[in-house]
Order: C-alpha cells, then sequence, then structure tokens
C-alpha cells in the first residue's frame, strides 16, 4: 500500500517527468475511478502541472486555473511512466495521463477497484479531502503524544488513522510496532 514514504517517492519521479508540463489528454480505462463530476475531469486537459503537493496519502496535481487533480492509489493502486500514447491495459488499466513527453499510466492489480481520482476546483474543496491527520515528522513529541492518546484505539488503529496521524499505513505501522 502507498504510504508516506512511497508517496514521497512517486511525488519525486513525478517531478522530474511532469512538473511544468500541460497535461495533453485524460483517458479513463474504469469510469469508477473518477469519483466527482464537476468539474468535468476533461477541465484538466491542456493545464500544466504547477506542483505536486501530498495530502495524506494522496497525491495531488496543482493545476493552472486552480485545480486540483487528486489521487489517492489505495491498496493496489500504481503509477507506471510509459512511452507517449501507451495504451491502457484492459485487466488492470485505470486511467492514463498523456503530457509530452510520456504516458502516466494508473493501474490498480487488487480485486477491489478503490483507487480514486477527483478534480476539484479551488482551496476550500482541495481541504475536503485531508483526513487532517498529524504530520508526524513536523511533530513534537507533545503533539505525538496528544494525538496517540487522542482516542480510545488500541496502538496500532491508532497510528493507522488518518484522522489522528498523516501518511502512516498498515504496512508501517506494523515495522513501527515491531
Amino acid at each position: 500500500m502507498p504510504e508516506f514514504p512511497d508517496v514521497t517517492v512517486y511525488i519525486e519521479a513525478l517531478s522530474e517527468r511532469v512538473l511544468n508540463q500541460p497535461i495533453q489528454k485524460i483517458r479513463i480505462g474504469s469510469p469508477f475511478v473518477v469519483r466527482s463530476f464537476d468539474p468535468a475531469i476533461g477541465a484538466a486537459e491542456g493545464k500544466r502541472v504547477l506542483g505536486l503537493p501530498r495530502l495524506g496519502k494522496r497525491i495531488v496535481f496543482a493545476l493552472e486555473d486552480d485545480l486540483f487533480l487528486i489521487v489517492h492509489l489505495m491498496i493496489a493502486g500504481r503509477f507506471h511512466w510509459k512511452p507517449k500514447g501507451a495504451k491502457i491495459a484492459r485487466k488492470y488499466g485505470q486511467a492514463a495521463f498523456d503530457f509530452p513527453d510520456g504516458t502516466l499510466l494508473l493501474t490498480e492489480a487488487g480485486t477491489k477497484k478503490r483507487a480514486s481520482i477527483y478534480l476539484v476546483h479551488g482551496e476550500g474543496p482541495l481541504r475536503e479531502h485531508d483526513p487532517g491527520g498529524l504530520e508526524v515528522f513536523d511533530a513534537s513529541l507533545d503533539q505525538f503524544r496528544e494525538a496517540l492518546t487522542r482516542e480510545n484505539h488500541t496502538l496500532k488503529r491508532s497510528l493507522t488513522d488518518p484522522h489522528l496521524f498523516s501518511g502512516i499505513g498498515n504496512a508501517y505501522s506494523d515495522e513501527i510496532l515491531h
């Protein structure tokens, strides 16, 4: 499952390839991956990628005209950089984002298709996608303690709750507890 370190690596790799580049075309392989309708997903076409912030475990493509393309990979979602115009795989392909120098494919190998793409306009709707968890690397020991003890959960459940801690999921909570 992509979590904080994995999402950070994705953002670094994507920055080299798509930052300041326009999304020339968005092709959808599965209509269920797109979870928003206003603005329409096609509104992102032709817009340059101005930034790639992280929002919890979500990757945000900050676009021109105050548009934000939010991708949540969930458990089995992955990005693949392919030559321009690459086909969307029938079984696993969810979407393709065509850029001048290549195509970013979104695939999901699991049987439960949970990955999602949202397109929102403005900072307000973007903030609605933030679960609000504490950024662990920016937190003091007191802030961490407060978040950890805020709810009556097991330690593992607290660590994996995105409303308490940002970017920690099942795999890294296991590593922390080990």
